[in-house]
């Protein structure tokens, strides 16, 4: 189901309603799949985590890609600031992050930055290792980021880089 809107020059515009599309998907196909299956319930989530928690975006400093949006408190900011190293807090496990310290693909942190109403970090970071996303492409390297698909007109997901799939 459409609906349409006209923008300022009058030209008719389509919006596509997106809706969520089957519950109870696996990790594989939410991840790897082109079903759109948005988790809009997620900041609950992060809000019922027991903890008090910034968005916290680590961002590629030479590229400008966006690698990863995570979450960060008071403990995870002092210790990526003590160590260098990106860090944030689980909110599904409760607990501290390093990112890397279990993969090895750490994010040096060469600058914090805080915006206007200080409700979120922006984390400056030189990737060091393969990728900063714990999934792997069909070669089986990590990737570079977490945002390898985009969601495409007809409302489904579409690989950026379809060899690396």
């Amino acid at each position: 189901m459409g609906y349409n809107f006209r923008n300022c020059n009058n030209q008719d515009w389509t919006c596509v309603r997106l809706e969520s599309k089957a519950t109870g998907m696996s990790n594989k196909e939410i991840e790897e799949g082109e079903v759109f299956q948005m988790d809009f319930t997620k900041l609950r989530k992060v809000a019922n985590c027991g903890t008090d928690v910034v968005p916290a975006i680590a961002q590629d400093a030479a590229t400008g890609e966006v690698l990863i949006v995570g979450y960060a408190n008071r403990e995870a900011l002092e210790t990526a600031r003590e160590c260098g190293m990106a860090t944030f807090w689980s909110t599904s496990r409760n607990e501290l992050w390093i990112k890397g310290k279990t993969s090895g693909d750490y994010l040096k942190l060469l600058e914090v930055r805080v915006n206007c109403e200080q409700n979120s970090l922006l984390y400056l970071v030189e990737p060091a290792g393969q990728g900063s996303c714990h999934t792997k492409d069909a070669s089986g390297a990590a990737r570079s980021g977490c945002y390898y698909r985009r969601l495409n007109a007809g409302g489904s997901l579409e690989f950026l880089d379809d060899s690396k799939r």
